[in-house]
């Protein structure tokens, strides 16, 4: 078994920066779908699992807005949203790709991947949840119901479910406006393609910033020797001469 382990590891290492960049968008994917089906199916809304002694709660909420459970208006406000994501979604598909193709350290790829798979996975969820759904309001939502879907393309909610209250207590009195109010953190429900997407642009900002800085130089310079400019201003200079 260790032998298969090891052989096994040797070839997802073996495979390219593109194989493995679409294995993590596919895993990602899978995991939160399969997540966020098995809770509509299987639990109302406010419905809670306590795992960890009260540390880790699985609590089923839905959200009509942004990630962690931000709004962001009404149906109107949730077409722009639902638009500018799949915009979004194509952008960073077109980055990656560029990518793939370019001498980077693979983990720039992976980030970006998992930015994208949990781009991807939330829309899914506003695209096609209200179709395929009943809602979850006093009762476990039916996949396919007879009657249809509780809404049209592009108005689904997005279901979440991760809760960590680490932390519970009282704001100090002294404090202005939330003074003696509860405390809890992390308060936000949220899900896997949330935590994809923070875990690729924390872990982008933190080990890669000097990819990004040191793209911009090579920019700078490439443009500096540009011949075609080089003579432009060659030209300018002798004009004003």
């Amino acid at each position: 078994m260790p032998f298969f382990s090891y052989c096994a590891l040797i070839n997802i290492i073996s495979m390219s920066s593109k194989v493995k960049s679409i294995l993590i968008i596919l895993i990602i994917l899978f995991l939160d779908q399969a997540v966020k089906i098995w809770i509509k199916t299987n639990m109302m809304l406010g419905d809670e699992i306590i795992i960890g002694k009260n540390w880790f709660v699985i609590h089923f909420i839905e959200n009509n807005g942004m990630a962690f459970g931000l709004e962001f208006g009404n149906s109107i406000g949730k077409y722009f949203l639902s638009i500018f994501r799949i915009i979004a979604i194509g952008a960073i598909g077109w980055y990656i790709t560029k990518l793939w193709k370019r001498e980077v350290p693979f983990g720039i790829i992976a980030c970006f991947s998992l930015i994208m798979a949990g781009a991807i996975g939330n829309i899914l969820d506003s695209a096609f949840y209200g179709l395929i759904f009943d809602d979850s309001y006093g009762h476990i939502a039916k996949l396919f119901p007879a009657a249809g879907g509780y809404s049209s393309f592009l108005q689904g909610r997005v279901v979440d479910m991760l809760y960590f209250p680490l932390l519970a207590g009282h704001y100090p009195s002294w404090i202005p406006y939330i003074g003696g109010d509860d405390f809890i953190f992390f308060r936000p429900v949220f899900n896997f393609a949330d935590s994809s997407i923070t875990v690729g642009i924390i872990t982008i900002l933190i080990f890669y910033r000097h990819f990004f800085e040191d793209k911009k130089e090579d920019d700078q310079v490439k443009l500096s020797a540009d011949p075609i400019q080089e003579a432009s201003e060659s030209s300018d200079t002798t004009i004003q001469n």
